[in-house]
C-alpha cells in the first residue's frame, strides 16, 4: 500500500508538472513575437531553439517538460509493478 502511495503522489506530480509547463507555454504563444524556426510556435515558446542571433523570446522549459515526463513514467512503473506484484 506504501508503495501505491508513492507511485501515485510521484505520477500526480509529474502530471502536474508537465500540465502547467503546457498551459503557461499555450498562455504565453499569442504574445510572442520572435520568429521560430521548423517545429510549431507553441514548442518553439515551451522549448526554445535557434534564434539566429535574434533576441529569445521563449519560455526555455524544456527540462522541467522533461523531468515532469520522466517523474510520470516512474510514477506509472511503480504503479504497475504493485499491480502485478499481487
Amino acid at each position: 500500500m506504501k508503495n501505491v502511495l508513492i507511485g501515485g503522489f510521484v505520477m500526480i506530480g509529474g502530471l502536474f508538472i508537465a500540465a502547467i509547463i503546457i498551459l503557461a507555454g499555450a498562455i504565453y504563444v499569442p504574445d510572442s513575437t520572435s520568429w521560430w524556426t521548423g517545429r510549431s510556435k507553441f514548442w518553439f515558446v515551451i522549448l526554445g531553439g535557434d534564434t539566429q542571433g535574434e533576441v529569445a523570446d521563449s519560455l526555455f522549459l524544456g527540462l522541467p517538460l522533461i523531468v515532469g515526463v520522466v517523474l510520470t513514467l516512474v510514477g506509472l512503473f511503480i504503479l504497475g509493478r504493485e499491480y502485478y506484484k499481487k
